[in-house]
C-alpha cells in the first residue's frame, strides 16, 4: 500500500508542496528516506521510530520507502516528521484516512511524539491554500502565526496521536480564526520617543523628512551629539504597517525562526542594527542554504549602521544593489534566491577618525591625509545612495538644560502619515508591476510627471549641479527629496524653498570621493 500525505518545503521566504510517498514492500525491515533529503530529515526516521513507539503505534515491520517529491528540490529540516510518521502508521494499519487529501501536515517530533514548533509556518500555509488545500495541520505553538491567512482552516496539534485521530475522524479539532482586525495597523508603545531629545531641531527636521518619503539618512557629528539616539527614535514616527507588509515582513522572520512565541505577525516595522563586524553574508544574506540577511530582515522597516566607516569597504558595497532594486539576488551553488530589502537605510559618522573634525571646542588631533582616509571608506558610488546627508552637532548647555516640553513623536509621526497618504494616492494609478508606496521608490517616468521644476527652480538646480559636480544619480534624489518636502507642506508643486532645503541635505558630496 502506498500512503500519500502533503507537506511543504521553505525555498528562500516562499514554499513549495511536496508530496511525500510512504510504500512498504519485500525485504529486510528498514526505512529508507529518498528525494534530496538533508541531514535533519534524513535523521528523522529515528525520530519517527521513538515517536510511533511512545504514542502507541508501530512503524511497517518491513522494508519502507519514503519518497520526498519533486525529488530535484532539497528538502530541509525536522519539519517532515510529523507527515512521515502520520503516512507509516497509515501504510501499516492499511488506513484510508479520509481527511489526509485535504490537508497539508508539517511539524517536528520529539521522541515522545510530541510535536514541536517549525520555522516557517506563514509560508507553509500559504503555499497549501495555493494549491487548494482545505486545512493545514501544524503544531499548536504555529497556528496564530498562520492563522493570519485566510481561506483555509488551521488546526493545532499537541502531539501526533492527536494529528493521526483527526485525520481518521476518530477525533475532531477546532481550527484556529484570526481577527484580520487583530493585525491592522495599531498605535505602539514605544520605549523611546522624540520628546526626550534636547536640540537637534534641524536633524529632527531631516529625519522627518526621510521617514516621510522614506529615503536614506546619513548622520554625520561628533561623539555624544545623539546620532544614535535619534536613530533609535526613528521607528517611533514611522507610519503603522498595513497588512499586507506585515505579511511580507512576518513570513521572512519566519522562516529565520525570529516570531515570539506564540506571535501571530510582526505589526512593528523592523529596525535593525548588526555590529560592524557583520560579513557580506550576514548583511547581504547567503550561507550554504541560502538565507535572509540583515538587508531583508529589516524589509519595510530601518536598517540602521553605526559607525559607518568601520564596517568593511567590501561589505558596504554590497547594499548598492538591495539600495537601488529594493531587492537582492543571491547565487550559489544550490541556486538563485531572491529576497525583498525594501528597507530605509540609517547611517551614522564621526567626521574623523578622533570624532572632532570642525568642532569649534575641540581640538581635532588628525592630519588631513587621516581625515581623508577616513571618509573615502565610503565610497562615491554608495553614497550618492544616501538621500540626505545631515550633520548632528554636539548639543549646546542651553538646550540640554532646557525644560521645554518638545515635540512628541506622536505629533511627528501625525505629519508623516498624512504626506505618505499624499504619495500613496499619487502612485495608486501606478502601471508598474511592483507597487509604489512612497517617494523614495519612483521610477524615473515617475519622477519626470512627479517632480516637474518652474523656470526658477530649473536654474536653481543647474547651478547646483555645476558648481557641486552632482551626479546624475544625486539629482534624481535631490528632486525626490524635494517632492517629500512639499508634500509635508501640503503643496502640490515643488518650490524653490522646498528644493533648497533638498539641497541643503547634500553637503557631504564634495567632501567624500570613491
Amino acid at each position: 500500500m502506498i500512503t500519500r500525505v502533503f507537506s511543504a518545503a521553505v525555498v528562500g521566504i516562499d514554499a513549495t508542496e511536496i508530496e511525500i510517498e510512504v510504500n512498504t514492500g519485500p525485504g529486510e525491515p528498514s526505512i529508507i528516506v529518498v528525494g534530496l533529503p538533508d541531514a535533519a530529515v534524513k535523521e528523522s526516521k529515528d525520530r519517527v521510530i521513538a515517536a510511533l513507539s511512545n504514542s502507541g503505534y508501530r512503524w511497517p515491520r518491513k522494508r519502507t520507502t519514503v519518497n520526498l517529491a519533486p525529488a530535484d528540490i532539497r528538502k530541509q529540516g525536522p519539519s517532515f516528521d510529523l507527515p512521515i510518521a502520520i503516512g507509516m502508521i497509515a501504510t501499516d494499519r492499511e488506513d484510508d484516512l479520509p481527511r489526509l487529501s485535504r490537508c497539508s501536515v508539517a511539524g517536528e517530533l520529539a521522541l515522545t511524539g510530541e510535536v514541536r514548533p517549525i520555522k516557517g509556518a506563514l509560508p507553509l500555509t500559504l503555499e497549501a491554500r495555493a494549491r487548494g488545500r482545505k486545512a493545514v495541520i501544524l503544531p499548536l505553538a504555529n497556528v496564530r502565526e498562520a492563522s493570519v491567512v485566510q481561506g483555509i482552516e488551521v488546526y493545532g496539534v499537541k502531539n501526533l496521536r492527536e494529528a493521526y485521530e483527526f485525520l481518521s475522524k476518530a477525533s475532531e479539532l477546532t481550527p484556529v480564526v484570526s481577527d484580520l482586525l487583530e493585525h491592522g495597523p495599531q498605535e505602539h508603545s514605544f520605549e523611546f520617543d522624540f520628546s526626550e531629545v534636547k536640540g537637534q531641531h534641524q536633524v529632527k527636521r531631516a529625519i522627518e523628512v526621510a521617514v516621510a518619503g522614506g529615503h536614506n539618512l546619513l548622520l554625520l557629528g561628533p561623539p555624544g551629539s545623539g546620532k544614535s539616539m535619534l536613530a533609535k527614535r526613528i521607528p517611533t514616527i514611522m507610519p503603522p504597517m498595513s497588512l499586507e507588509e506585515s505579511i511580507d515582513t512576518t513570513k521572512i522572520h519566519s522562516v529565520c525562526g525570529l516570531l515570539s512565541p506564540g506571535e501571530a505577525i510582526v505589526r512593528q516595522r523592523p529596525f535593525r542594527d548588526p555590529h560592524h563586524t557583520i560579513s557580506d553574508i550576514g548583511l547581504l544574506g547567503g550561507t550554504s542554504n541560502i538565507t535572509p540577511g540583515e538587508v531583508s530582515l529589516a524589509h519595510h522597516g530601518v536598517l540602521f549602521l553605526d559607525e559607518l566607516p568601520e564596517f568593511h569597504r567590501s561589505t558596504l558595497e554590497v547594499l548598492r544593489q538591495p539600495l537601488e532594486a529594493g531587492s537582492v539576488v543571491i547565487t550559489r551553488a544550490r541556486g538563485t534566491m531572491s529576497f525583498p530589502s525594501e528597507f530605509m537605510l540609517v547611517a551614522a559618522m564621526n567626521p574623523c577618525p578622533c570624532g572632532y573634525y570642525g568642532d569649534p571646542k575641540r581640538e581635532c588631533r588628525c592630519s588631513g591625509n587621516q581625515v581623508e582616509r577616513y571618509r573615502q571608506k565610503i565610497s562615491g558610488p554608495l553614497l550618492d545612495r544616501i538621500d540626505l546627508h545631515v550633520e548632528a552637532p554636539a548639543v549646546e548647555y542651553k538646550d540640554l538644560s532646557d525644560n521645554t516640553p518638545a515635540e512628541s513623536s506622536a505629533t511627528i509621526r501625525d505629519r508623516v502619515v498624512l504626506a505618505r497618504d499624499i504619495q500613496q494616492k499619487r502612485f495608486a494609478k501606478s502601471r508598474r508591476v511592483k507597487k509604489v508606496t512612497c517617494n523614495a521608490r519612483m521610477s524615473h517616468s515617475q519622477l519626470k510627471e512627479h517632480c516637474k521644476l518652474d523656470d526658477k527652480g530649473n536654474e536653481l538646480l543647474k547651478n547646483a549641479m555645476t558648481d557641486l559636480n552632482f551626479s546624475a544619480r544625486a539629482y534624481d534624489r535631490i528632486l525626490k527629496v524635494a517632492r517629500t518636502i512639499a508634500d509635508l507642506a501640503g503643496s502640490a508643486s515643488i518650490a524653490p524653498d522646498h528644493l533648497l532645503e533638498a539641497l541643503s541635505y547634500r553637503n557631504l558630496d564634495r567632501n567624500v570621493v570613491g
